[in-house]
């Protein structure tokens, strides 16, 4: 991603048949920009990091689970998925996403 470039996000990542496509967009020593985009179906397995998550839903829903909670979070909403906490992401139907990973 270049300096001062304008992108139409949603349109940088394709959701391919039966898989979770990605784009990493910035990656620094503070953290990493991500484009998802999932399939229905598909999901990121239960994990936990270290570090603060944002999830911005581009386009379509997701089904974010915090703790054990399923949250659904639309088109143009955000959830933050706190550092430690495990969570996972699944595609109830075909959706994309952008994760800002925070570092620092």
């Amino acid at each position: 991603m270049e300096q001062g470039e304008a992108l139409e996000l949603p349109g940088l990542v394709g959701c391919q048949e039966g898989a979770v496509d990605s784009r990493t967009l910035a990656k620094r020593d503070a953290g990493t920009v991500t484009l998802f985009a999932f399939d229905t179906g598909q999901a990121l397995s239960g994990h936990t990091a270290p570090f603060d998550a944002l999830v911005h839903v581009l386009a379509g829903e997701a089904e974010v689970v915090l703790g054990g909670t399923p949250h659904r979070v639309g088109e143009g909403q955000a959830i933050l998925m706190p550092a430690h906490v495990p969570h996972a992401v699944k595609a109830p139907q075909r959706f994309k996403m952008l994760l800002v990973l925070v570092r620092g």
